[in-house]
């Protein structure tokens, strides 16, 4: 999917949310384990109940790999299905993949030719090598002929988690902190059309000093919902003339609810969030 697409479908909906699908066997509603594939029947239900109010779907692969075969099997299920019956949702594979360059190569085949996803989260600090490989390396093959252009990395900029402390956010001796860094020298690898950044909800007022450093760029912001953050804040300093932003909620919306009226729950959890969404549009 273009920058173009991914506008023009949150101007059309009326909303730039983003579903994360971080499908616990533990969390999901009971009578559902019974079912041959839970995981994928849960994800089926939570996608066709929310798809009208959001334009991104986010699996987290912890989720399914730590069911092995049977879970990664439910990921490509999953992706499957939205490719088919929802295919103007932008799909993220949150698997926050980096190493070093024949190592990523692989990961970028797995992910953008097996899989076949938009976007994938990656991890950049080891710098340069770990990372073009996901923007320039793909084939026509591997791409099935689309071409890199309509595939997406997204680095992880500024978390919000109180590890970020430990690295992110220390300074250098001209007082640029490292996230900044890493935006900075990243913008040399790919552009605004092909690269995004993850940055917490949390963190409120640094928004300002992101669109400081990559005024054009896409943030996929995660921490909306049951981790706190704002969504006020984040569209106060970090919302473009383009948007620029893609609002990822997970638990708020998918465990809203534990009965068998969970996936109705889920829709109104995700309508509230994409009317206020709508209500901050450009």
């Amino acid at each position: 999917m273009t920058r173009q697409e991914l506008i023009d479908n949150i101007r059309r909906k009326q909303s730039f949310l983003c579903v994360g699908l971080d499908t616990d066997t533990r969390k999901i509603p009971e009578h559902l384990l019974g079912e041959d594939d839970p995981i994928f029947a849960f994800n089926k239900a939570i996608i066709d109940a929310t798809a009208p109010y959001c334009v991104a779907y986010k699996p987290n692969l912890a989720f399914y790999e730590a069911h092995g075969v049977k879970g990664l099997m439910a990921f490509e299920k999953t992706v499957k299905y939205l490719k088919q019956n929802y295919p103007d949702q932008f799909i993220i594979a949150d698997a926050k993949r980096g190493d070093i360059g024949n190592t990523s190569q692989m990961y970028a085949r797995t992910f953008f030719g097996e899989y076949d996803v938009d976007a994938l989260t990656v991890a950049p600090y080891m710098g340069e090598d770990s990372v073009t490989p996901f923007i320039d390396s793909l084939t026509p093959a591997l791409s099935k002929g689309e071409g890199a252009k309509n595939h997406w990395v997204i680095l992880l900029a500024l978390t919000s988690n109180k590890g970020s402390f430990d690295f992110q956010l220390t300074e250098d001796k001209d007082g640029e902190r490292l996230f900044e860094k890493v935006i900075r020298k990243s913008q040399e690898w790919g552009s605004d059309e092909n690269m995004m950044y993850v940055v917490g909800a949390t963190r409120g007022e640094m928004f300002r000093d992101i669109r400081r450093v990559a005024p054009k760029a896409f943030l996929l912001v995660p921490g909306v919902g049951a981790q706190g953050g704002s969504l006020e804040e984040v569209c106060k300093y970090g919302m473009i003339e383009d948007i620029g932003l893609l609002v990822n909620s997970s638990r708020a919306i998918i465990y809203a609810d534990g009965t068998e009226n969970f996936a109705k729950v889920a829709a109104e959890k995700a309508k509230e969030v994409a009317d206020q969404m709508a209500s901050s549009l450009p």
